[in-house]
């Protein structure tokens, strides 16, 4: 074998992956893939990558991001079995409340927003019920 390959073979077993993904995380990512999926049947794309944690009750996550005017936007949140009721909310970078349209179902949630001035915003998303568990975020946008 090629010296160059036996160190390329070493260094991707031996280098430690950034972030251990749980169990209940990849659980949770997997709802948050659920819902957005509807949003991808009515033309919405998936944006790569996605936020995911621990969160309790009374204990939101907020998650800063930068939002364009002209698109619509769906943040898709998924929850592990412990989660019985979680909320997605929108702020604008002054941290006032944003109107936006909401869904929720037991450990799943989605707002659904489209911004009139391109910039910062933050998304809040929260366990209101249940005990302690995972989250994933992600979001769509056309």
């Amino acid at each position: 074998m090629n010296k160059f390959y036996v160190v390329c073979l070493f260094l991707a077993l031996a280098t430690p992956p950034l972030r251990a993904v749980s169990e209940d995380e990849v659980a949770a990512r997997k709802v948050a893939y659920d819902v957005a999926g509807a949003f991808t049947n009515d033309g919405f794309k998936l944006r790569d990558g996605s936020w995911s944690g621990k969160f309790e009750t009374d204990k939101p996550k907020v998650i800063q991001v930068n939002l364009y005017a002209g698109n619509q936007y769906w943040f898709s949140l998924g929850a592990t079995g412990a989660a019985k009721k979680v909320a997605v909310s929108l702020y604008d970078e002054n941290g006032k409340p944003l109107g936006f349209e909401p869904y929720t179902e037991e450990g799943r949630a989605a707002a659904g927003f489209a911004p009139r001035v391109s910039g910062t915003y933050y998304v809040k998303v929260e366990e209101l019920e249940g005990a302690p568990s995972s989250f994933c975020l992600l979001y769509s946008y056309k």
